[in-house]
């Protein structure tokens, strides 16, 4: 019955059919939406007065102001926190009373880490006389990356292979061992990522072979998922340790920068929200070559064995390493931050549901007197979440479905403002569609047309597919758009806060450029056709579907 529910949505989408007025006023929104509009937001909201915008710091409040602003002049209505207005004697002797009125921004607390000074670890090995114990020394055989808090641990170690869950192809690495409160040894990668003939390279690269940072993701959150206490990963191979070198260095030479020094990074600081309990994220810890061997030794385990081995088989061989136990003791230095997400709402006949539209304006801040000003990552997608809403407005008409404008903070710091969001959605109504948009104003260096864009989408409703075909084409809209499906869409953007609860997303990108988180990432390199051709085909999306049955099928 729900496939056929799902049948007859499809046809029905495909074969939009409004009266006139309707169809008038759905032009009315797509003229609005203008390169000269589109330009115009965002040379403010990438300029040097936001600062880069990152979480927390005064620039990205001003980019919340001047967004909530635009979400003003626009006309929606606030669906933010509630403010309280309270009246001084003087007024309340005249009889005035405390008022409340609803604002434009989502606020929430974050905890920002950053690694302290005071890190140890050791190994003890039980022999056959008794035990033996190796002290390491920070940045010299080891680092650590700390979770929320300090810690102190001594804990069994297991060998967990990649440390890689994958359901949709039958693999799991966690199978047939206890990795609660213990600490794992895993390889970084993939069966046979080294190896494109492999038959696990076949099987994974596609998921996971686009970006190392989304498998990681992936792998903390599976480790986290199951209790495991800390994580070392190691690449058998590699040159550990360079950075802990205390000679360098020498010179510090890229493509925009060369000293003596090197440039403070964004990523010495983490963020986190609180939550009510504390976080069980990992500790993740990085050891010399001499450290990883001494890990296995007598263990049983011959790590690069076993990656040749497991491309062919795929079949995990975890272990515990016995006879072994870690000591770790991480430090931490920590402070509240207050951030904020920024709402507006287009209320449509129905307000038990809402079709929400997001994009995270923050981006990486100021670093050595550098702004990293993210036009494309992502002053693009705000813009087009902006845009969308003025052109919804200009419609003059209520949509059936209610949509909710979102500008989403602490992207960059793990998807924590969508993630809030998601957990506290606006009325506690029910979420049925997400649009993300993320970086909608680059090109791909194959891009020769200048029009070529991806789109994810939750597989199951491949009416997200065939309607943007159809808005395409019907609009003659210049867009080449490669279609990825994929039962819980997940990766490193707002979209898998949503995929996560199940609600079935689509979320746009245009290209991913080489200024990709550098401080060179500015307006001159943006398409503008391009982005605006995105903003226009994420509008009449949404549109068409706030005006239909979305949400009455839900296939499985």
């Amino acid at each position: 019955m729900k496939k056929f529910a799902h049948l007859i949505l499809i046809l029905c989408l495909l074969q939009f059919s409004f009266p006139a007025q309707s169809q008038d006023a759905k032009q009315k929104g797509l003229d609005a939406i203008t390169q000269q509009a589109v330009k115009g937001q965002l040379e403010f909201l990438a300029s040097d007065w936001t600062e880069g915008r990152a979480t927390g710091t005064p620039g990205a409040y001003m980019a919340a102001d001047y967004i909530a602003s635009l979400f003003k002049v626009y006309g929606l209505q606030p669906a933010g926190d509630m403010e309280f207005e309270r009246p001084t004697r003087a007024e309340r002797m005249a009889g005035i009373r405390p008022s409340s009125y609803r604002t434009y921004y989502q606020n929430f607390n974050l905890i920002e880490t950053r690694a302290g000074k005071d890190h140890e670890l050791s190994l003890t090995e039980t022999t056959a006389g008794g035990s033996r114990t190796f002290n390491f020394t920070y940045q010299t055989d080891f680092s650590v990356q700390a979770s929320g808090v300090s810690s102190e641990m001594e804990l069994p170690i297991v060998f967990v292979g990649y440390g890689l869950t994958d359901k949709e192809n039958g693999y799991d690495d966690f199978k047939d061992v206890d990795v609660k409160d213990k600490i794992i040894l895993r390889l970084s990668g993939y069966p046979g990522h080294t190896d494109e003939t492999s038959k696990g390279y076949d099987t994974f690269s596609s998921e996971w072979g686009r970006g190392r940072y989304t498998l990681m993701r992936a792998k903390n959150n599976r480790a986290s998922e199951l209790g495991v206490a800390a994580i070392i990963e190691v690449d058998p191979g590699s040159d550990v340790g360079a950075e802990w070198a205390a000679n360098l260095p020498f010179r510090v030479n890229s493509g925009n920068y060369e000293g003596v020094k090197p440039r403070a990074s964004y990523y010495e600081t983490r963020m986190s929200l609180p939550g009510n309990e504390l976080n069980n994220n990992a500790v993740r810890i990085t050891v010399s070559n001499r450290v990883m061997n001494e890990l296995v030794k007598g263990s049983g385990v011959d790590l690069e064995a076993f990656q040749e081995k497991v491309k062919s088989s795929m079949k995990p061989d975890s272990k515990v390493l016995a006879g072994k136990k870690l000591r770790v003791k991480s430090n931490v230095d920590s402070k509240l931050i207050r951030a904020r997400n920024v709402l507006g709402v287009l209320p449509g006949k129905d307000t038990t549901e809402i079709i929400v539209v997001g994009g995270h304006y923050d981006h990486l801040g100021i670093h050595d007197g550098w702004i990293w000003n993210g036009a494309d990552d992502n002053g693009s997608g705000t813009v087009g979440v902006m845009s969308i809403a003025k052109a919804c407005m200009a419609t003059g008409e209520k949509p059936e479905k209610t949509i909710v404008f979102c500008a989403w903070t602490g992207e960059e710091k793990g998807l924590l403002g969508s993630r809030y969001f998601a957990d506290h959605p606006y009325d506690d109504a029910k979420m049925i569609l997400n649009l993300n948009y993320d970086m909608i104003s680059r090109d791909n260096t194959n891009d020769t047309l200048g029009n070529m864009c991806s789109m994810n989408y939750t597989k199951a409703y491949s009416v997200l597919k065939e309607l943007t075909n159809k808005n395409i084409e019907e609009y003659k809209l210049d867009l080449d758009v490669a279609f990825r499906p994929a039962k819980r869409p997940r990766g490193g953007s707002d979209h898998s806060s949503f995929s996560a609860k199940d609600v079935p997303i689509m979320y746009f990108m245009a290209g991913f450029p080489p200024e990709y988180h550098q401080p060179d990432d500015h307006l001159k390199l943006v398409n503008w056709d391009k982005m605006v051709n995105i903003i226009k085909v994420g509008y009449l999306n949404i549109w068409d579907l706030a005006n239909s049955d979305w949400g009455a099928a839900e296939p499985k």
